[in-house]
C-alpha cells in the first residue's frame, strides 16, 4: 500500500485548502446558519475540484474532504461527489454519464443520498417500495426522515427495500427542512409514486455504501484535526500560574490520545480509498474506517472541547462547530456499535476480505 498522494491529488488538496481557508471563515459560517455557502460552492466548482474527483479517485476525495472538515465548510461537497459523481461514474450507463457528470462537476447538479436498510446511520433509513415498470423506470413510495444536504440537492440517490439504486429529482418529491445536530442543510424526503431512474446493477448499492463510509470517515478525520488544532492553539496561549496549559502533563496526554485517534481515522480511510482506487475489495476496510470515525471521532471532538476549559462550553466558540459536526458524523456513520456488529458478522460468516 502506498498512500502518498499523486502530484494531481496533492495539487487538488492544496488548492482546496486555500479556498476553504480563505472563504470558510467563522463569520461566513455564522451567517450561513443551517444553509450552504453558495459563493464557496461556486468557487470550489469553478476551480474544478468537484470534477477532478473523477480523476483523483476516492483517495483524492478523502484528501479534499479532510480540508473541508478542518473548516467545517457549509457545502454539499461530500454528498454530491459520493452519491453523484463517483456513483454515476462507476455504475451509470454511458448515456447517464454523458448527461449527468458535466452538471455534477460544475455544481449545477447536486446529488444527495438516501440509502435504506443497513446504511450509513439510522437517520437515513427508511423503507421505500418500488413498482418497476421496466428495467429503467420505477415508481417509488416511502419516507426518508433525514437526508443531509437535501435542501441543496437537485437529485437524490435512493435505495429501495431490495437495495436497488434510483435517482429521483427533488422537484418531483416532497422535501421539508429538518434540523440536525450539525448545521447541515438537511431535509425530510417523501416519495409518493415518484418516478425514479435506475442506476447500476445489483452490486451498486454495496459499492456506493462502502464509498460513502470511506468518504465520510475522511471528512471526520478533517473535523477532528481541526478541533485538535484549535485545542493546541488554545492550550499554548492560555496560561495558568504563569505556565501555558500545554505544559501540563494531563493536557499533553489528552492531546496525544486525540492525535492518535485522528491518525487512526485518517489511515483507515486512506486504506479503504486506496483499495477502491486499485480495484480491490474494500467493504471490510470501509467498515473499519467507519468504526474508527464513529468511536474515535466522538472522543476527539469531546477532547477538543474539554481542552478549551470553560471556553469550550461557549456555543458561539468556533470549536463548538467541530463538536457538533463530529457528533453528527458519529450518528451518520451508523454509531460504533452498529458498525462493529456488521463487521463482526462479516468475519464470523467468512465474508471479510483477507
Amino acid at each position: 500500500m502506498d498512500f502518498t498522494p499523486t502530484e494531481e491529488q496533492a495539487a487538488a488538496r492544496d488548492l482546496a485548502a486555500r479556498i476553504f481557508g480563505d472563504l470558510s471563515t467563522y463569520e461566513r459560517l455564522t451567517a450561513a446558519g443551517t444553509g450552504s455557502d453558495a459563493e464557496l460552492w461556486k468557487a470550489l466548482c469553478e476551480a474544478g475540484l468537484v470534477a477532478a474527483v473523477a480523476d483523483t479517485g476516492l483517495l483524492g476525495l478523502v484528501l479534499l474532504l479532510e480540508e473541508q472538515g478542518r473548516t467545517t465548510a457549509q457545502v454539499p461537497f461530500a454528498t454530491s461527489c459520493v452519491y453523484g459523481l463517483l456513483a454515476v461514474e462507476a455504475h451509470g450507463s454511458p448515456e447517464q454519464r454523458e448527461r449527468l457528470l458535466p452538471g455534477i462537476g460544475d455544481g449545477t447538479v447536486v446529488v444527495g443520498g438516501a440509502l435504506s436498510g443497513p446504511g450509513p446511520g439510522p437517520e437515513a433509513r427508511a423503507v421505500a417500495s418500488v413498482r418497476t415498470a421496466d428495467l429503467s423506470e420505477g415508481r417509488l413510495t416511502g419516507t426518508f426522515p433525514v437526508v443531509p444536504w437535501l435542501r441543496d440537492a437537485t437529485h437524490v440517490l435512493v435505495a429501495d427495500d431490495r437495495r436497488r439504486l434510483w435517482l429521483v429529482r427533488t422537484t418531483e418529491a416532497a422535501c421539508e427542512p429538518v434540523e440536525l445536530t450539525a448545521p447541515w442543510s438537511a431535509g425530510r424526503l417523501t416519495l409518493d409514486g415518484t418516478p425514479g431512474e435506475r442506476l447500476g446493477g445489483d452490486s451498486a448499492y454495496e459499492d456506493v455504501l462502502a464509498t460513502a463510509r470511506t468518504a465520510f470517515a475522511g471528512l471526520q478525520a478533517g473535523v477532528c484535526a481541526g478541533s485538535l488544532a484549535r485545542a493546541v492553539e488554545h492550550t499554548n496561549a492560555r496560561e495558568q500560574f504563569g505556565r501555558p496549559l500545554a505544559a501540563k502533563q494531563g493536557v499533553q496526554l489528552r492531546a496525544a490520545d486525540a492525535h492518535m485517534d485522528t491518525e487512526a481515522i485518517r489511515v483507515t480511510a486512506y486504506e479503504a480509498a486506496w483499495r477502491r482506487d486499485e480495484g480491490l475489495a474494500y467493504a471490510t476496510e470501509a467498515l473499519t474506517a467507519a468504526w474508527w470515525a464513529s468511536e474515535a471521532g466522538q472522543r476527539v471532538v469531546h477532547a477538543g472541547q474539554h481542552l478549551h476549559g470553560g471556553t469550550g462550553a461557549d456555543l458561539e466558540h468556533p470549536v463548538h462547530r467541530h463538536f457538533l459536526w463530529g457528533r453528527q458524523l458519529d450518528a451518520y456513520l451508523g454509531y460504533g456499535g452498529e458498525v462493529l456488529q456488521e463487521l463482526g458478522e462479516l468475519i464470523v460468516n467468512g465474508e471479510a476480505e483477507t
